[in-house]
């Protein structure tokens, strides 16, 4: 697996991902590209790589004009930060995003700042969001669908990670695009690891995320960090190892007393893949941790 490449999706006719390259670091940031009779894609990355994303189309053999949806998941940079990019592009192709999200493509000047703070010194990755022009955009709830012709995208929100956050499931290839809401896979190593950052995550919501896409009980999930795999067992081990996270992280709060701390320890005791490289490695558990502490002080 490298940078760049595109892959076929496990079991999933027509379901295409690209690895976008995102924080320079591998096995990390897909965008998932759907074949279908209205070629649609699932998420856009930041907007670094937005021309990573018009390679991966080409490749496919869909034209920047032939594309006809891009579905966001969550309106969260690494998700959505290249949609003002792509429709520049991709003429033809309607943004479709949760309704609290959408606002925010319109006008992304808050989200700019709310991630420059969250992100702190990986905003380097980032390039600034450019806005999506409102009547590119059909804002989402939580049941509708989008038609794809020989696929739909019918949208649960799933707001643990994030109140704009939607997954979507397509009922002709049995799988749910999962965003954030199953957590972070890593396929070279079949590893889940948690995904819990600041300000909204809320370990309940997540849990019930969690439940709801357990109640769809799809055959695969299409992890928004990364790649395609079945989905046998790996949603109980997902909430199990978010509650056992937030647990840690309360009990190491109580017992240093020092927020600054608390994540300095968890930035050494955390062992992250490897494929990733040690910077975004290190930076995944302190965003991680500070998410927890927000939650905390919110309980």
């Amino acid at each position: 697996m490298a940078i760049g490449d595109v892959y076929d999706a496990e079991s999933c006719a027509d379901v295409h991902y690209v690895d976008t390259g995102m924080y320079d670091a591998a096995e990390y940031g897909s965008v998932y590209i759907v074949d279908a009779e209205r070629p649609a894609l699932v998420d856009t990355g930041i907007g670094t790589h937005y021309e990573t994303i018009l390679a991966a189309l080409d490749e496919v053999g869909i034209a920047p004009e032939e594309l006809d949806v891009i579905a966001l998941t969550h309106v969260h940079l690494d998700h959505a930060g290249g949609a003002g990019y792509l429709v520049t592009e991709c003429p033809n192709a309607t943004v479709y995003a949760h309704e609290i999200g959408a606002p925010h493509l319109v006008d992304p000047a808050r989200l700019w700042a709310g991630t420059k703070e969250a992100v702190g010194d990986q905003v380097q990755y980032y390039a600034e969001p450019e806005p999506v022009p409102e009547d590119r955009i059909v804002e989402l709830t939580d049941g509708d669908a989008i038609d794809l012709g020989d696929h739909t995208l019918e949208a649960h929100h799933a707001p643990g990670h994030a109140p704009h956050q939607v997954v979507f499931h397509d009922p002709a290839i049995d799988a749910v695009f999962a965003a954030d809401a199953a957590g972070l896979f890593t396929p070279s190593v079949g590893e889940i690891n948690v995904t819990s950052p600041p300000v909204n995550f809320d370990l309940e919501g997540a849990l019930s995320d969690v439940e709801m896409i357990r109640d769809i009980d799809p055959e695969t999930l299409l992890y928004g960090h990364f790649g395609a795999a079945s989905a046998g067992g790996r949603l109980d081990e997902y909430a199990e190892k978010l509650d056992a996270w937030v647990t840690a992280v309360r009990e190491k709060r109580a017992e240093l007393g020092d927020d600054d701390a608390v994540i300095d320890h968890f930035v050494e005791a955390v062992e992250m893949p490897a494929v990733w490289g040690e910077h975004k490695a290190r930076e995944e558990v302190a965003l991680n941790v500070r998410g927890v502490l927000v939650m905390l002080d919110r309980e």
